[in-house]
């Protein structure tokens, strides 16, 4: 199964070397057990475009993130794991390697 993690921060470019040399070390290990599909960083939620179309007429687009927060979503991983309880077993060291909260959620299923 296929899972969302994402990675909860601040402010953007804030990781330290120490915390991009962790993650990178991560990285490699998750890419060895098979677990890896895809991860990268996001630029900062100043560059965001939120495009809405729900009304059917012209598009509404408008700067900045749909949300105004505090912590906002700054990267992601895309994890394949057997189930919940091994996906939280790597964002657990995901989390300590990148020192962010994360949030772990599954894909919808076909």
């Amino acid at each position: 199964m296929k899972y969302l993690v994402s990675v909860i921060d601040d402010k953007s470019g804030s990781a330290t070397p120490a915390e991009m040399a962790a993650i990178h070390e991560f990285n490699e290990r998750i890419q060895a057990d098979g677990h890896w599909v895809f991860a990268n960083g996001l630029a900062d939620p100043s560059t965001a475009t939120v495009v809405d179309n729900r009304g059917g007429g012209e598009p509404l687009i408008t700067d900045g993130p749909f949300l105004e927060s505090k912590e906002y979503f700054a990267g992601l991983w895309i994890m394949e794991a057997a189930d919940l309880d091994a996906v939280l077993e790597l964002a657990a060291q995901a989390s300590k390697a990148c020192n962010r909260k994360l949030e772990v959620r599954p894909f919808v299923r076909p």
